[in-house]
């Protein structure tokens, strides 16, 4: 791309500043069906309709966004708005995309905490929870459709399983393993890793905004002052809220643990939410013990149900976490819920804005290098093992709730075998299958 002198660009005055702000608000009450169907809402929105910037500009960006850690759906948000208006614009882009899905689920937590035991909402989560272990099934055929493209990602795949399944291996331990294994893989065969599995035949909808010959902005060349600013002021947002709650609480309380947990975990996201989903089920689940199995399956369930990115699912885990520990005690357990919730929010997306702002222009130097997509393809190979197990797991406690030596409950499965009939044939939305399986919960529920 040519390169402009920093007198030589003024934002775009074809797309003000409010319009933009208006377009990103109302994509965050919209953003329904996962990364998938958000961006496609994006792609219709900003591409063929409004023409904010054509359709190999979007797809540069995309491919970006794939290569980052995080929510690639609200990243490319952050990245156009960040393109049209700087960085007050991917901001105010990554902020929306986010912003109404953690109120609402705010609000559903805690009627899931408050009420979750009434029949009416037990039924509907009864119904929910078979739904949610389809849902992840298919998510990793989906995912394994797409990345599994020779032996050596199915070896991959296969070993990933078997590390976390039968040896409960750390999810960072196997992502490291996996990506080492792309490093020296890609030196013995790099024709391996030369498909691009997000390329696509482009279209033309018209002249662009943002078109294909619209020179690089100043603000996304890429210099070294920008860069170490944006450091900065991203370790000051990371850092003095990290404090805040250490003087306040101490370092082992579990509103401070939170934070550092979900730093880890945003940086560990390739392969969208349901790869860090494992990680998220250990730690949150099994070693700190924040919520109960079963609650993380319906906390999948309304990250599902609710617009925003599915990563949100965190939230619920933030709130349940403050909730069902009196963090703030017992007087004020919506309190401590919200505050739980909104400590993971920050530290789980700080890193995704830092990625946008501070490193699209080093990615843009780096892209389609052999050596740093190598890694990144042997991850996301390693993710669809790691959701086998996840979705394996589920099936446990869905169908044996109260374990082996429990019964076995049939009518689970026959709701499990539904709705992975409607996704796998039919090819319905998530939010379809989980609607229909929640009405069909409640009525079994009343009906007993």
């Amino acid at each position: 791309m040519n390169q402009l002198q920093e007198n030589d660009f003024e934002p775009n005055p074809e797309v003000s500043f409010k319009e933009a702000i208006l377009f990103w608000l109302k994509l965050g009450f919209i953003s329904f069906g996962g990364p998938a169907g958000q961006i496609s809402v994006m792609h219709q929105e900003l591409v063929e309709q409004k023409k904010w910037i054509s359709e190999k500009r979007f797809m540069h960006a995309l491919n970006y966004c794939m290569l980052l850690p995080g929510p690639e759906a609200q990243q490319l948000a952050t990245y156009i708005g960040w393109l049209m208006h700087k960085t007050k614009g991917g901001i105010i882009a990554g902020l929306f995309f986010i912003l109404p899905s953690l109120f609402i689920l705010i609000g559903l937590s805690w009627v899931y905490a408050k009420f979750g035991n009434v029949p009416v909402i037990a039924g509907l989560f009864y119904g929910i929870k078979p739904a949610v272990t389809a849902i992840v099934f298919h998510a990793t055929y989906r995912i394994g459709s797409k990345s599994l493209k020779n032996k050596y990602m199915y070896a991959i795949a296969c070993a990933a399983f078997i590390l976390i399944f039968a040896f409960n291996v750390p999810f960072p331990l196997i992502v490291l393993l996996a990506a080492l294994s792309g490093y020296l893989l890609s030196k013995f065969d790099p024709k391996l890793f030369t498909s691009n599995v997000h390329a696509s035949s482009l279209k033309d909808y018209g002249k662009a905004i943002i078109d294909d010959d619209t020179p690089t902005p100043e603000h996304a060349i890429f210099k070294w002052s920008r860069l170490i600013k944006l450091l900065v002021v991203a370790i000051i947002l990371w850092c003095l809220p990290i404090a805040l709650l250490t003087v306040a609480y101490g370092w082992s309380h579990a509103y401070t643990q939170m934070a550092w947990f979900f730093t880890k975990a945003a940086l560990m996201t390739f392969g969208g939410a349901y790869a860090v989903l494992p990680y998220v089920y250990q730690g949150a689940v099994n070693f700190y013990e924040w919520l109960k199995p079963t609650q993380m399956i319906d906390g999948l369930a309304l990250g599902e149900s609710t617009p925003g990115p599915l990563i949100m699912v965190v939230a619920f885990v933030g709130f349940m976490g403050g909730y069902n520990l009196d963090l703030l005690g017992p007087e004020h357990k919506f309190l401590a819920g919200a505050f739980g919730a909104t400590i993971v929010t920050w530290f789980t997306f700080l890193f995704s804005f830092v990625f946008i702002l501070g490193g699209a222009p080093v990615i843009e130097s780096t892209h389609n290098q052999i050596k740093f997509t190598a890694p990144l393809t042997a991850i996301t190979a390693a993710v669809v093992g790691v959701i086998l197990n996840l979705a394996l797991f589920f099936a446990y406690h869905v169908l044996w709730p109260k374990g082996f030596e429990g019964q076995f409950d049939y009518i689970a499965a026959v709701i499990t075998i539904l709705a992975c009939i409607a996704l796998f044939k039919f090819n319905q939305s998530v939010l379809r299958v989980i609607g229909a399986a929640a009405i069909l919960g409640l009525i079994i529920k009343l009906s007993i």
